[in-house]
């Protein structure tokens, strides 16, 4: 099988939902983010055989928004593009599904990332008026609107705003994630310290550079005025601001705070695999392999976000690597509950004998190698987008620590979760 590896990252700054990118669409993000990386590398457009990207939340207009965004960047119409989803780990799959096809021989480049806004999501009319348009066929006058209103009640007339609850077990992931802390004996301090943390690191990266190699700016309409930093990052934050903050959906004793949770956000990201052997043909540099990867899936009902201490041992494993091999760890942080439950479910005995069928508990994450520029707690989390950030800021951390391998791990709805393992090339 063809070795794969990663060429190139980047991602538009995030925004947090109404802001930044308020005015535009998924389409225009990732039409964004897909340009940008094609002016970044110097390859032939038409030369790629694949461009796949991750969204979850889509819009009726443009539901295969890789192709539309692919020609809305320039790409030539030859270079079929679809797009994935898979809830908070859509990019993950969108990569992982290029490199599949790299590794097979049916693909040497392969364009993958992800997209999501949040300030423009769907919004519905209710069943049953819903229904009566559909079977209404075409509305000519006035006394068609009227028929159509026979037999409606005031309240089949109002929206059907979207709501981030899982549709089998109709809970909110923050009641999850309350839940789930309480089970691994997570507290509020302790959540609220690793969310300062994530805005502190990423404020300390974002002041030093450290962005510099991922960020690409974002032209605004109308003015173009350009979007060069992300915006949901309080690096003033304190833990007396977030101690003060009332529980977000488990009331009155829940844990999880607006302040310990990741925010609705906006943006794009985007990666550029290649076989190895091509990317050389090229005489391109590659940074990293992409190598073992793992999806796992549990009861969402229990153990809604613990797919990362699943997934990461699993994949480990099969890598044939320990705990103490890793030098750079990137998790999602879709909650600080959830990211130090996970910590604690792999640092547990019990947890291995009952999860895991191993009689000792996989180890210890150090913190200091894990999260170091900030996590989708500060960055944001757009949820088509976070998997192709994850792998984009590990491999670079690889790169500027000196590192050999990283591991990048990710929860998301429905009970999944993901981990791929990544070496630095000998050429980075």
């Amino acid at each position: 099988m063809k070795k794969t590896v990663l060429v190139d990252g980047c991602r538009i700054p995030f925004q947090r939902s109404g802001t930044g990118y308020r005015n535009l669409m998924a389409y225009d993000l990732a039409r964004i983010v897909l340009k940008s990386l094609l002016e970044r590398n110097a390859i032939d457009p038409a030369a790629i055989d694949r461009i796949i990207m991750g969204s979850v939340i889509q819009e009726v207009k443009t539901t295969n928004v890789a192709r539309e965004a692919a020609l809305g960047a320039g790409y030539p119409l030859s270079v079929p593009a679809y797009t994935v989803t898979m809830a908070c780990i859509s990019s993950n799959a969108a990569i992982t599904a290029g490199m599949d096809l790299i590794r097979t021989g049916q693909a040497d480049i392969v364009v993958a990332g992800g997209v999501e806004t949040m300030s423009d999501v769907p919004i519905r009319l209710r069943p049953k008026l819903r229904k009566k348009l559909v079977q209404s066929g075409r509305i000519k006058g006035i006394g068609d609107v009227l028929k159509i209103m026979k037999g409606l009640r005031p309240a089949d007339l109002l929206p059907e705003l979207p709501s981030i609850t899982e549709f089998s077990t109709r809970q909110t992931m923050g009641q999850s994630c309350d839940i789930l802390a309480a089970k691994f004996g997570v507290s509020r301090s302790e959540q609220d310290e690793y969310a300062l943390r994530s805005h502190q690191l990423a404020a300390q990266a974002a002041q030093n550079g450290l962005f510099s190699h991922e960020l690409v700016p974002a032209l605004v309409e109308p003015d173009f005025k350009p979007v060069t930093s992300d915006n949901g990052v309080r690096g003033d934050s304190t833990m007396e601001k977030l101690s003060s903050l009332r529980p977000a959906f488990v009331k009155p004793h829940g844990t999880v705070t607006a302040g310990n949770s990741s925010f609705l956000t906006d943006g794009a990201s985007a990666t550029l695999i290649m076989s190895e052997e091509k990317c050389l043909e090229l005489g391109l540099k590659p940074k990293a392999y992409l190598g073992q990867y793992t999806y796992v899936a549990q009861n969402p009902d229990e153990d809604l976000l613990l797919g990362p201490a699943l997934a990461i041992p699993k994949v480990m494993d099969a890598a044939g690597l320990d705990p103490a091999d890793i030098d750079v760890f990137e998790l999602h942080e879709a909650f600080a509950g959830q990211v130090l439950a996970v910590l604690n479910a792999l640092g547990s005995d019990s947890f291995a004998k009952d999860y895991l069928g191993k009689p000792a508990a996989f180890g210890a994450i150090p913190l200091d190698k894990m999260n170091t520029r900030g996590g989708s707690l500060s960055l944001g989390h757009p949820f088509g987008a976070t998997g192709a950030r994850l792998v984009t800021t590990a491999v670079n951390r690889l790169i500027d620590e000196d590192g050999e391998w990283g591991l990048v791990a990710a929860c998301a709805a429905g009970g999944l979760g993901h981990a791929i393992v990544l070496k630095r090339h000998p050429e980075a």
